[in-house]
């Protein structure tokens, strides 16, 4: 006879549904054993002391976060759940436990970053930090810009893949949403890589921190190795000229400043999705750029826009418009060999058809378009 001991019903077990006594006992004894976990790995944490008031003080002040009709619907069902007595006296003391430790532990995770005590991988990504800012990302994405992503069944599960988009709105939110669509919303929640330009290392802090959120520079070499090791890179083939477009030329697709992202594929073999992206190129208002100060930056272009630089950082606040992201059908490359990628005209042909690809997509779509913000 086995020594384990009896583990209690639950409806997959034995096809009943559990009473709502059942249920209760269940949340009871698993919210018990995880704060009991919890408190054996930090003995010495000491959370402030528990009280009912406390508790939904603290819920109040982590929902501010969220929409009001959200706020109010869980802080209902809160005092709800406590009116009713569901829960113990000690499971809620074991809830505050685990809410406030939750709280002290992300600010550990900011001071240890600030001292440079962190892990990364090979490329220099910071899982836990990636992590610390999904709920921003996902705010942007879910709420601020309303982002709709279709398409996203095009990205493999697994195995490589390369994105290419347009690129634009002088401060590259784009590649931060394109890469929560995937985290977010993809079957796989994969984590898509962004290849950077060349001018970015010449900004302060900017590039180790993209590469700290999975960026890398944008080389052939570090191409074709992120998709060998399987996974999805996106790039940006309008370069700099992308995101440096006046607002008059919004969704007209600069010229390529190379096919290098054809020649990747190619190497690699990996199929090159073609990715539009609309309601960026309103997020800031540009009126042109200054030469001057794009010189004394060091910066590729330096935006005019009716806020910025006039009203200091407040002005790269971008606005709220309403975003779409779609993923196109996947161009192959299986049948053209590893060796193609030498071929210069089959690689400017490539190019072309993926320009032309994401041109006709932001057309459609904005013929779809009712407005800019809703």
């Amino acid at each position: 006879m086995s020594n384990e001991e009896p583990r209690t019903p639950t409806p997959e077990q034995d096809g009943q549904p559990l009473s709502n006594e059942e249920l209760r006992r269940q949340l009871v004894a698993e919210l018990d054993e995880l704060a009991g976990r919890l408190k054996s790995t930090e003995p010495a944490y000491e959370p402030p002391p528990f009280s009912p008031q406390r508790l939904v003080r603290f819920v109040e002040e982590s929902l501010k976060r969220f929409p009001k009709d959200i706020q109010l619907g869980i802080l209902d069902r809160l005092r709800n759940v406590m009116s009713d007595e569901l829960l113990s006296v000690e499971t809620w003391q074991g809830i505050w436990y685990m809410l406030n430790y939750t709280v002290q532990y992300n600010v550990d995770v900011v001071k240890r970053h600030l001292t440079g005590e962190f892990d990364t991988d090979e490329w220099g990504l910071d899982w836990e930090l990636l992590d610390m800012m999904r709920p921003l990302l996902a705010f942007l994405y879910r709420t601020y810009w309303r982002v709709e992503a279709t398409g996203l069944d095009h990205i493999p599960v697994e195995g490589p893949a390369l994105l290419a988009a347009n690129h634009s709105g002088q401060v590259p939110w784009d590649g931060f949403m394109i890469t929560t669509a995937a985290l977010n919303d993809h079957p796989a929640q994969r984590l898509i890589r962004c290849l950077y330009s060349e001018a970015i290392p010449q900004v302060p802090f900017v590039a180790p921190m993209l590469a700290r959120m999975g960026q890398t520079l944008a080389t052939v070499d570090n191409g074709v190795r992120l998709l060998e090791q399987e996974e999805v890179v996106a790039v940006f083939p309008e370069g700099t000229k992308g995101p440096a477009k006046t607002f008059k030329e919004r969704y007209r697709l600069a010229r390529f400043e190379q096919a290098d992202f054809v020649t990747i594929a190619l190497k690699a073999q990996a199929p090159i999705i073609p990715v539009s992206v609309v309601g960026a190129e309103e997020t800031y208002l540009s009126l042109g750029s200054s030469a001057s100060m794009s010189r004394l930056t060091g910066l590729p272009y330096f935006p005019i826009t009716p806020t910025f630089p006039w009203l200091g950082l407040l002005g790269l606040v971008p606005l709220p418009t309403k975003w779409y992201i779609d993923f196109g059908q996947p161009v192959s490359v299986a049948d053209y060999g590893i060796d193609a990628a030498s071929n210069l005209v089959l690689v400017a042909q490539l190019s072309d058809q993926v320009r032309h690809t994401i041109q006709d997509m932001l057309h459609t779509r904005l013929t779809q378009r009712r407005s800019v913000f809703r």
